[in-house]
């Protein structure tokens, strides 16, 4: 499971011209499902992103986490993470997990992140999004599973 993660100062996602997920200042998380994840690859990975240490303390050192920070979280499912550009001009999506099998594992992580207390917003599973974001920092970060 791998996520790009990214610090914001607001983000949201639309399907169909309305927005069904925004947040303001917190962390937008592109969420990517391989086809060997398990429930275990999403638990380790929102406990990751939760606690990763990318907002500012009082001293302007990146040392707070999105619990610290008092931040909330946007979760949109990305199966072109796992996008493969090595051969040739098209990507291959081989080892992406089938909608069946990411499905549930995206839910668990949306499910393990609200657990903490963090503000959940999301996009459609599936669906063709359209999704905005103001980078603080700009911060940007690939996280992944074991």
């Amino acid at each position: 499971m791998r996520a790009v993660i990214q610090r914001v100062s607001q983000a949201r996602v639309s399907v169909e011209g309305s927005i069904l997920g925004e947040i303001g200042p917190g962390l937008m998380a592109l969420l990517g499902i391989a086809k060997l994840d398990n429930a275990a690859d999403a638990e380790f990975l929102a406990d990751k992103i939760l606690h990763l240490r990318v907002f500012p303390d009082e001293a302007g050192k990146m040392n707070r986490s999105l619990l610290d920070a008092g931040g909330a979280l946007l979760v949109v499912s990305q199966f072109t993470l796992y996008g493969d550009c090595s051969r040739g001009r098209r990507p291959s999506f081989d080892a992406a997990a089938p909608a069946e099998q990411a499905r549930p594992l995206y839910e668990h992580f949306v499910e393990v992140a609200r657990r903490s207390g963090v503000r959940v917003e999301t996009g459609v599973f599936q669906a063709h999004m359209e999704v905005s974001l103001v980078n603080d920092g700009p911060v940007t970060l690939m996280v992944e599973s074991a």
